[in-house]
């Protein structure tokens, strides 16, 4: 039989769990039921952030993202200064993906009774600190009471050049695949901070990459207006997840050389001393929150030595672009390798 709700409540029918489809396969459910919905020009789910004409020089960028309580972080692990600066980095992250300038943002708050006054202004400073630091206003919000977990809601706005939002729909084939930072140092961390291992030269700097992440914001604005520069999105849930949403939306495949990954000497020591994979770390840890981009290959070389001037530190080239559809090809050293770890998706990762 059929309820008012329109769900099957027959005693055959067996309902769907989330963790069988994924974050992204929900998204998919229903994404495309509001694409009639968008006014000419503008860009909704699908990218780093919403993109909406705003003048006759200017598009507006919008992302908007939430951190909840024991799922993207514990509380009593992360003190509230850092959380504070990470709830609102992760969010300069997408906007810096769309080689945008970011220009405010808006938390709401849900709170527990538990948590003190002092907690909150410690929390509101780090928002502050880096908020101060780029320029960028906190321009309202909302707070209600939570009746367990601490949950942080933020939105951050941004504007770029008309036309020149670099989307993930635009790899070409041929397109060299790199990255601006190191790899799986953040997943270290958050192994350290998960199983309380013991401390050495080593993970203090893991933990504060994973506590303290860096936006590549400078970054994301200069290689938005470098010409040859095409696909572009920060790698939040690890590459071998994050990658596939830019082949999906180009249409295209790719070939990633993981002997070619950029690692931190950190990382490959603290992976040997507590038998872990780095190279799992790297490509499925995710919270990197560097920029994953594709480089028209005949002007890689003079984009990459540009880089490397401007910022003093080089982009990490990781593999091809190719004519596959949505398909991605691990190697290492030339040889094929398999069965590699998906990166991070909600629901699927419980």
């Amino acid at each position: 039989m059929i309820s008012e709700s329109g769900i099957n409540k027959s005693a055959n029918y067996r309902q769907m769990e989330l963790s069988e489809i994924g974050e992204f396969g929900f998204i998919d459910r229903f994404a495309h039921k509001f694409e009639n919905l968008l006014a000419s020009g503008n860009t909704g789910i699908g990218d780093d952030c919403a993109l909406i004409p705003c003048d006759s020089e200017f598009d507006l960028v919008i992302t908007t993202d939430m951190l909840v309580e024991d799922i993207h972080f514990l509380r009593d692990l992360i003190s509230p200064f850092d959380l504070g600066c990470k709830s609102l980095a992760v969010n300069l992250s997408d906007i810096a993906a769309m080689g945008a300038v970011p220009s405010g943002s808006f938390l709401s708050l849900a709170i527990p009774d538990e948590i003190t006054v002092e907690y909150l202004d410690k929390l509101m400073d780090g928002y502050y600190h880096l908020s101060k630091k780029h320029g960028i206003p906190l321009m309202g919000g909302d707070t209600t009471r939570s009746p367990d977990k601490l949950v942080l809601n933020i939105s951050a706005i941004g504007k770029v050049a008309k036309g020149k939002a670099k989307m993930r729909s635009a790899a070409k084939s041929g397109d060299i695949i790199a990255v601006t930072g190191q790899l799986g140092n953040s997943a270290a961390g958050l192994k350290i901070i998960m199983n309380n291992l013991p401390q050495d030269e080593n993970t203090p700097f893991l933990v504060d990459c994973h506590n303290k992440p860096t936006a590549h914001i400078d970054e994301g604005i200069w290689l938005g207006k470098q010409k040859g520069v095409n696909a572009m999105m920060d790698v939040s849930d690890g590459i071998a997840s994050d990658l596939k949403h830019i082949l999906k939306s180009s249409g295209k495949g790719a070939e990633i050389n993981l002997d070619s990954l950029p690692l931190s000497e950190k990382l490959k020591q603290f992976c040997s001393d507590n038998n872990l994979d780095a190279t799992e770390l790297a490509t499925s840890g995710g919270e990197d929150y560097c920029l994953l981009i594709t480089i028209e290959g005949s002007k890689y070389k003079s984009i990459f030595e540009a880089y490397k001037a401007q910022f003093r530190t080089p982009l990490y080239p990781i593999g091809k672009i190719n004519d596959e559809t949505n398909t991605v090809r691990w190697y290492n050293k030339g040889v094929a390798v398999s069965n590699l770890k998906d990166g991070f998706n909600h629901f699927r990762n419980k």
